[in-house]
């Protein structure tokens, strides 16, 4: 919640009590936090029954966007970390894994909207604080197992959050047309 009282708007005294970046690591930052905001701005006004609607032909909801991108955010920065352990096999999930993961998609009963906004603004600082620590943006892991990854493949702590910007933007998107979808508002454009 920002000084306003309000979840749903950037919170700048987060960013003024991150670590002062430079370069490379601002950037990424920058970026970062840029895409944070439109996806936390599509759920301005919106009550809990509004952010757990699905509106579009998508089973998405706003409520479950913030969530999900929270654990996706908050499972990278653990990777960055402890490498793949810190991930699960995907391709050893059972269809309970999966139902327990298309879950995170969803605003469940007894969640709320400032409730989700909240661990994703935790997960944030987080982020930003292993970001500013990160004594090499180049070290390297192991992907987790999943049919989607190359078996070999190794990604940097770099790459990591050039993925975590981009699924950020992508689900700020997805927002925006829930959102105008939802009562006509708009984030972006």
């Amino acid at each position: 919640m920002n000084a306003n009282g309000n979840a749903n708007e950037l919170d700048t005294r987060d960013v003024a009590a991150a670590p002062a970046l430079t370069g490379e690591r601002a950037d990424l930052l920058e970026a970062l936090t840029k895409q944070r905001h439109f996806l936390r701005f599509t759920t301005r006004d919106l009550t809990d029954e509004q952010a757990g609607l699905r509106p579009t032909a998508s089973e998405l909801c706003l409520g479950g966007l913030i969530k999900h991108v929270a654990q996706v955010e908050r499972s990278w920065a653990d990777f960055i970390v402890h490498g793949s352990s810190a991930m699960p096999d995907f391709t050893a999930m059972t269809e309970a894994d999966w139902a327990r993961r298309t879950d995170g998609f969803r605003l469940l009963p007894g969640e709320t909207l400032e409730g989700v906004l909240a661990d994703y603004a935790e997960a944030a600082r987080r982020t930003d604080e292993l970001l500013a620590g990160l004594p090499d943006l180049g070290a390297t892991h192991a992907l987790p197992k999943a049919p989607w990854y190359e078996g070999d493949a190794r990604w940097s702590a770099r790459r990591v959050l050039m993925h975590v910007i981009a699924e950020t933007a992508q689900h700020a998107g997805h927002a925006d047309i829930i959102r105008e979808s939802l009562d006509g508002a708009k984030s972006m454009g």
